[in-house]
């Protein structure tokens, strides 16, 4: 083997190395393109080297030119034209380069003429000079023109796989600056190319599949956590993202949930953003969303990739289902709360309506006696202050258990037809000097045009005042209480709201549970608000609760316009 021919070898063997090298590290592709013309530029001397790639739907194309610090470009676009499953972007070529490439890419070469190798590659040292071409197999070969600012040129086709192929392209601003040696010496190099491009696609692939699923499987790991709350799962999530992304090093990423944004450290906006919907049960809830700080090439979905499109689209979708069971989860709570809740009352109902006939003979007899002995002539009047004070506590008591025979349901209602406005007119007479005095501002909201119900009045107004004394109650310092009546889908509806203490999700949760207090020993019973609820059940309405703690609370009852339709004297 000669020098030369050993100093060949020796630079063949190192481009190869190069490329191959380049290829197994599965670097990106924009990357990878870099280092190809790179390459060819350190080796062969040329001003201009471009690099050109059919890849499914798109093509390619990056180049570096050298002269005053070196400038790679790199564009990434749809095919311009399709013929015998090969492409040519025409569009970025003056046209007699872009028929040569054309007929370089087809393999329509005549190795008799000077400027075609045997091996399908082209070269000139005058791009000025007309050569002959022909597109087709079926056309007569023509005389074209090549133009363009670069005197010599070479055109080397490569095969990249089955059906698709490649050009590189090296340009000199010197005339005659390529000999034939080196077309055929960088022709060889060139069909390393495609086999590393292959090679390079398919590692790039793996990593992104390996990023993929490590992403899905932390996401996993997160979720099955003994103990983690919601809110910490979502942003342990947030922070998986931008790993399994082609750019990590420029990506962020948020997941909005029901208003509340949960940002990976240091959250950059940028000018690409790829996002997905977290929906639930057909409610969007929120989206999730990863964004470029810095502009890339465009590839399947801007400058994402498709698996990218489908790994997003993954995390929403779990979200979605992990949001869906635990409101399911909730629900399912709920319903056991709500049974065992039933189960409560119906077992205290029955205890209360046993009590209640079991205390009404001893109070009433005690009462009676009580009051005999007021009437009787001659009794001290220390005394009769004491029998007060026992006829005052057999009262309280005779109270206590007309509300546990209410809430037993022991005393079936009496009802009559009743205008709303007026029960609540008539139920405020008494208490508003009581607002008076505790610096309380009452405020009244009454419809006009409210419909008369069927119902007992009597019990209506208890509702009425167990809700105002609870409110007066609630505001110990003085506040506002506001009564409001109005229509509603045929219900007529009652509101009492207030600016007091409020109530927490706790207490909120056991209002309505029999002998259930906030307050101190022997300021309440605990059965004002079950004596409601039972009320309102009885006549076919329903009760509705919101209160947050220093906010006050807002009871809205709802009742039927057509009553309860099972009284006597409807």
């Amino acid at each position: 083997m000669t020098g030369l021919e050993h100093g060949l070898t020796e630079r063949f063997s190192v481009m190869s190395r190069r490329i191959l090298s380049e290829a197994s590290r599965g670097a990106p592709r924009l990357d990878f393109v870099r280092g190809v013309v790179a390459l060819f530029a350190e080796f062969s001397g040329a001003d201009e080297v471009e690099l050109r790639v059919n890849e499914g739907q798109r093509y390619y194309r990056g180049w570096l030119r050298s002269g005053g610090g070196d400038r790679f470009g790199f564009v990434i676009g749809p095919r311009a034209s399709e013929e015998e499953g090969e492409i040519a972007p025409a569009e970025l070529d003056p046209p007699g380069l872009a028929r040569l490439c054309l007929t370089v890419l087809r393999g329509y070469t005549d190795p008799k003429l000077t400027y075609f190798t045997p091996g399908g590659s082209f070269w000139t040292g005058n791009t000025s000079l007309p050569v002959l071409i022909r597109e087709r197999t079926d056309k007569k070969p023509e005389e074209v023109v090549i133009g363009g600012s670069y005197p010599s040129l070479i055109v080397i086709r490569f095969a990249v796989d089955e059906g698709s192929h490649g050009l590189l392209l090296l340009r000199s601003e010197r005339p005659s600056f390529f000999g034939r040696s080196d077309v055929e010496f960088y022709e060889a190099v060139a069909q390393t190319i495609g086999p590393a491009l292959a090679d390079r696609r398919a590692q790039a692939a793996l990593r992104e599949r390996v990023k993929e699923l490590t992403c899905l499987y932390g996401i996993d790991r997160v979720l099955e956590r003994p103990n983690i709350t919601l809110e910490q799962a979502v942003q342990e999530i947030a922070k998986l993202l931008p790993p399994a992304w082609l750019y990590p090093e420029i990506a962020s990423a948020r997941i909005v949930l029901d208003n509340r944004e949960y940002l990976t450290p240091g959250f950059r906006a940028g000018p690409h953003r790829q996002s997905s919907e977290i929906v639930v049960r057909g409610v969007r809830r929120g989206i999730v969303e990863v964004v470029y700080s810095e502009p890339r090439p465009d590839l399947d979905e801007g400058p994402f990739l498709r698996e990218e499109r489908h790994l997003i689209d993954t995390v929403a979708n779990r979200l979605s289902s992990v949001l869906e069971h635990r409101q399911t989860e909730e629900e399912r709570q709920r319903l056991e709360e709500q049974l065992r809740h039933a189960d409560r009352l119906a077992t205290i109902g029955q205890l209360a309506a046993g009590v209640a006939h079991e205390l009404n003979e001893p109070l009433s007899n005690v009462l009676g006696f009580a009051q005999l002995v007021q009437k009787t002539p001659g009794v001290p009047e220390p005394a009769l202050r004491d029998i007060g004070k026992v006829v005052a506590a057999a009262l309280h008591a005779r109270e206590v258990v007309s509300k546990l025979m209410l809430f037993a349901r022991q005393k079936p209602p009496a009802k009559s037809r009743v205008n709303l406005n007026e029960l609540v007119a008539e139920g405020l007479y008494f208490l508003e000097a009581r607002c008076q005095r505790a610096g309380i501002r009452l405020v009244r909201k009454l419809a006009a045009d409210l419909p008369v119900i069927v119902a007992d009045p009597g019990q209506l107004h208890q509702v009425l005042v167990n809700l105002v004394v609870n409110a007066i109650q609630a505001m110990p310092h003085g506040g506002e209480l506001v009564i409001e009546t109005r229509r509603e889908n045929g219900r007529v509806v009652m509101v009492v709201s207030d600016t007091g203490i409020g109530m927490t999700r706790e207490v909120l949760s056991q209002i309505f549970v029999p002998f259930f207090t906030t307050k101190g020993v022997g300021e309440g019973t605990g059965l004002g608000l079950s004596v409601v609820h039972g009320i309102v059940a009885g006549h076919a309405g329903s009760i509705e609760v919101k209160s947050e703690p220093g906010k006050g609370s807002r009871f809205e009852v709802r009742l039927p316009v057509t009553g309860a339709g099972n009284s006597q004297n409807d």
